[in-house]
């Protein structure tokens, strides 16, 4: 649970920082040969970078308790990914891809052998300390041959999908509009790379969110002793039809 103050006013007014988030695809394609990993999770990441104090009373915010300002970086403010991914690659520009991948507040630490990864470690640690970022010891695993990393299992032989994160995606709940499925296609292809011709399985419901009509959710039931009307189309593609009556859907079909 993390507490995430509505700034949409402000940011509607702040100037974008355009710094790229790198690709997580360009990031795991970095560990090529690797055989040993540590991950370190900052603790709540943005509140590890401070506020410029002329900035602070932007920061402002009420609760019944009374006025607050945040005298560091919160959660919910536009620049924020932008400004501490930078922060992060400056600290590590030696080390990026390397013996280390970062994304945000996940730190990758990645070697061929025992003793460069005692090495790799030992340099992140003192980084880490010298800048004075901190670890949340209980998100942080080291000295592995199998890591979590970004939804990826990676190991010596490659990469892999997260088993959770699948199961996450089977279990999403049946879209219901065209934003639904916008955002289960953002979710689901987020392991494209690993499906073949996902493009072409997911068309259908790409199909959808072209149409302002969107899906139907709801379907009326026929009355047999009225009129039915059919809607139909064709082309080389294929050929779709729409069943209703008195200007209600009783079915789609499609082939």
């Amino acid at each position: 649970m993390r507490m995430c103050i509505d700034y949409r006013d402000l940011n509607a007014v702040t100037v974008k920082n355009k710094y790229l988030l790198p690709r997580i695809d360009d990031l795991l394609d970095r560990l090529k040969g690797a055989k040993h990993f540590s991950k370190i999770d900052l603790r709540s990441g943005y509140h590890q970078m401070r506020i410029r104090e002329s900035d602070i009373p932007k920061m402002a915010f009420v609760t019944r308790y009374g006025h607050h300002e945040f005298t560091v970086v919160s959660f919910g403010l536009t620049n924020a990914p932008a400004y501490f991914m930078n922060m992060m690659n400056m600290t590590f520009m030696k080390e990026l891809d390397q013996c280390v991948v970062v994304f945000i507040d996940d730190i990758l630490i990645f070697s061929k052998t025992r003793e460069e990864h005692e090495q790799h470690l030992r340099i992140v640690l003192e980084k880490l300390r010298e800048n004075q970022l901190y670890g949340k010891f209980s998100k942080c695993d080291f000295w592995l041959e199998k890591v979590a990393f970004l939804g990826h299992v990676l190991t010596a032989e490659g990469v892999s999908v997260d088993p959770e994160k699948v199961e996450a995606v089977s279990n999403w709940k049946t879209p219901r509009n065209a934003t639904e499925i916008r955002s289960f296609l953002g979710l689901a292809g987020y392991y494209r790379r690993f499906m073949e011709n996902f493009s072409k399985i997911a068309k259908p419901m790409t199909g959808i969110t072209h149409h302002t009509s969107g899906m139907t959710r709801m379907l009326t039931l026929p009355d047999l002793h009225k009129d039915f009307v059919v809607y139909c189309d064709a082309s080389r593609q294929g050929l779709g039809c729409v069943l209703m009556q008195d200007n209600k859907v009783v079915s789609y079909t499609s082939r």
